[in-house]
């Protein structure tokens, strides 16, 4: 399997180059990435814990899914791709925002992403999580993440807690405007 190749952005998310995703965490060069949150009826928020063996931020709580568009993938179809690859079921997404943030980790390596926020709805019963990808899931509200993140911040990626204090003021808007 050949390494996968990073869609490497300026500042107004024009494609720059394409770059091998080691590489570019290497060199924290800006790269268009995606996370999406799905929420259910409640109002919760579904979280999955990355896999043990994965190569930065193993074992810790982050939002639903994220990851990288290919070369020539929408926003959503990358998104839907990849909760297909990690979690196991489909649904629609809708692009809410986008940003970019730099978080470097204790292994050398960084993200700096032109990160677009994709929301999806799910209220189906169980994931069926891809073991390479996730250890364990589960919902929780958007409160009680929160107060979670303050309590026991090192149980959670950066991205996301960069991630979810953007998204935390967002979603009031995103629940009218779907609702």
């Amino acid at each position: 399997m050949r390494e996968e190749k990073l869609i490497l952005v300026n500042e107004k998310d024009e494609p720059i180059g394409l770059m091998p995703k080691m590489e570019t965490h290497e060199k924290g060069l800006l790269h268009r990435a995606f996370s999406v949150f799905i929420l259910n009826d409640k109002g919760e928020t579904m979280l999955q814990r990355r896999a043990l063996h994965k190569y930065h931020s193993p074992g810790l709580w982050t939002n639903t899914c994220c990851s990288h568009q290919r070369e020539g993938e929408t926003n959503i179809q990358a998104g839907k791709r990849r909760m297909m690859e990690e979690m196991g079921f489909a649904t629609e997404l809708t692009d809410v925002f986008s940003f970019i943030y730099k978080a470097p980790f204790d292994n050398g390596l960084t993200e700096h992403e032109f990160d677009h926020v994709l929301v999806g709805y799910y209220n189906e019963e169980e994931p069926n999580l891809n073991p390479d990808e996730v250890a364990e899931w589960k919902w929780m509200s958007l409160n009680d993440i929160k107060l979670d993140i303050v309590a026991n911040p090192d149980v959670y990626t950066e991205w996301f807690k960069i991630i979810f204090d953007k998204f935390y003021h967002f979603l009031p808007n995103t629940i009218s405007n779907e609702g």
